[in-house]
């Protein structure tokens, strides 16, 4: 039985009928651009073939009841006239801060019945929240016959996580669910919203590595993170440090706290290293992939300060493995998480081989490794 079978089943089960709609939304991995997104740059997210899975019916009032088959079926019900933030069930503030954001714009949509079920990894960082959001939001547009982009769709997404759910995160998690393209990676600026796309190779795979290192400084590492990059911009007299340019970060480098210059370098160098990655992929050139990819993870390490020693032990073993014919980096906010790597699929099990022997003899920690293509963004599953 496959994961739409399963879910229409439980639907049925739940609430007696078949539902009237079936919507996935993909999770994503970050390929090049961390820490910019915040700071108005580039990022180079892909949406990858794990995600969250919606089957929904309109309701002629205004309750929507929700299951969360994948969370012992729990379930929780409210009504859109009286949406409130939920203590004991967490889950269910991604459903209710994503419909009173939603409503913002459509005040008068219906209820619904809905269950739900993902198959992204937690604590991995590939983005579960942003394609719950996603999917919820193409269900009840396609349900209430509304007229919402995918633009707009990642707009309300993230304006759920940042006004309701309590998160300040940026928009690369929705709007790479919600637009992203088969076999392709997307080159977003975080300035304008604009997109551009570039091929993955055929025979060339994306793997990730989950280093299971408990991200504990993550909140407040983030958050301080984010304060230097401010304070930086603004000691260059500029709103963000998409404003800011290399020369003019260097003029100022004898008078600015070297670790607010660390920071910034950085995420200059970051929005470049992106760009020229974009380019890479559409000439299918690995030598310059393979260091754009080796710079970005020392810069991550020395200018950000935000690996691990055992996220440092992962990308060396694999970029021993990989030399110029792929590359390798940590990817997320730090402090543990996951490496993404491209790797020719023919390497590949000398790759997995690699990790599997060495990163649990050096680190005592067993590693997760997941094997992901490049789908498309938030769709409708045929019933």
């Amino acid at each position: 039985m496959n994961r739409n079978e399963l879910l229409t089943r439980s639907f049925a089960k739940a609430f007696g009928a078949q539902p009237d709609i079936v919507c996935h939304a993909p999770g994503r991995v970050n390929l090049m651009g961390d820490h910019t997104d915040y700071n108005k740059g580039f990022v180079l997210p892909v949406a990858i073939d794990f995600g969250t899975d919606i089957a929904a019916s309109l309701r002629d009032d205004r309750q929507v009841n929700v299951i969360a088959i994948d969370i012992d079926n729990e379930q929780v019900e409210f009504s859109l006239d009286d949406i409130t933030f939920d203590q004991k069930y967490a889950w269910s503030n991604y459903v209710r801060g994503t419909l009173f954001a939603l409503m913002q714009s459509y005040p008068d949509i219906k209820g619904a019945n809905i269950t739900v079920s993902g198959n992204v990894p937690r604590g991995a960082g590939l983005s579960s929240s942003a394609s719950f959001e996603i999917a919820l939001l193409l269900a009840f547009t396609q349900l209430n016959k509304l007229s919402l982009t995918g633009l707009e769709a990642a707009l309300k997404g993230q304006q759920a996580e940042n006004e309701f759910v309590g998160c300040n995160c940026g928009i690369m998690d929705q709007m790479i669910s919600a637009l992203g393209k088969k076999s392709q990676v997307m080159l977003l600026d975080c300035q304008d919203l604009s997109v551009q796309y570039a091929v993955m190779p055929d025979d060339i795979a994306i793997l990730i590595i989950n280093s299971n290192v408990k991200r504990g400084l993550v909140d407040s590492e983030y958050n301080i993170r984010r304060m230097q990059c401010e304070a930086a911009a603004s000691f260059c007299c500029k709103k963000t440090l998409r404003d800011v340019l290399p020369e003019q970060l260097e003029v100022v480098k004898q008078d600015i706290e070297p670790i607010l210059f660390r920071r910034a370098q950085h995420v200059l160098s970051e929005n470049s290293r992106t760009c020229q990655m974009l380019s890479a992929l559409n000439k299918r050139d690995m030598a310059s992939i393979s260091q754009l990819m080796a710079d970005s993870h020392q810069s991550l390490k020395n200018d950000f300060e935000v690996t691990t020693p055992e996220i440092d032990t992962l990308v060396d073993i694999v970029a021993t493995v990989l030399g110029e014919q792929g590359g390798v980096r940590m990817t997320g906010g730090g402090f543990g998480g996951c490496v993404v790597a491209l790797a020719p699929k023919l390497m590949l099990p000398s790759v997995i081989d690699a990790v599997l022997e060495q990163y649990p003899a050096k680190t005592g920690l067993t590693p997760d490794i997941y094997r992901c293509t490049a789908v498309n963004g938030a769709f409708v599953n045929l019933i």
